[in-house]
């Protein structure tokens, strides 16, 4: 009856063993509250890897995919001339070397370097455009003012033959 006088008087629990319970329920709360926490704090590190691995993959895959595009509007678009076709190969070469291979802010140094090329090879085009339209302009006036000169010295060569 000794050991039951220690554990309870009178149906109370002494001061040491409420301690105890007290201490045993704190650290199994604690115990519980850690696992919880660590393992929300583990699914949502798991979440942000996955997330952030999708985004990258997916602005890396949106980066190729412009400049693939850019490079091929390039090359449909634009005049059959050597000099066009090297421009455009090294703009598409450019353009997935510094997509794939450079970080993100090359990335937009390499979009930015492929428009201006198109800018400039539309440029030039627009020129070769402008000096055709010029070439064959000239052609047809020169045509017109020479047939004109032609007819007038016919007119003359058979007036002054036939008297």
């Amino acid at each position: 009856m000794a050991g039951s006088n220690h554990s309870c008087r009178n149906g109370v629990f002494s001061s040491e063993n409420l301690r105890e319970a007290i201490c045993s329920y704190l650290s199994i709360y604690l115990s519980i509250y850690l696992s919880i926490y660590l393992s929300i704090c583990l699914f949502v590190s798991i979440y942000l890897s996955i997330y952030l691995s999708i985004y990258l993959s997916i602005c890396l895959f949106v980066s190729i995919y412009l400049s693939i595009y850019l490079s091929i509007y390039l090359s449909i678009y634009l005049s059959e001339s050597v000099r066009i076709y090297l421009s455009i190969y090294l703009s598409i070469y450019l353009s997935i070397y510094l997509s794939i291979y450079l970080s993100q802010s090359v990335r937009y140094l390499s979009v930015w370097l492929c428009s201006y090329i198109s800018i400039y090879v539309y440029d030039k085009l627009i020129i070769s455009i402008y000096l055709s339209l010029f070439v064959i302009y000239l052609s047809i006036y020169l045509s017109i003012y020479l047939s004109q000169s032609v007819h007038i010295y016919l007119l003359l060569y058979l007036s002054v033959t036939a008297s």
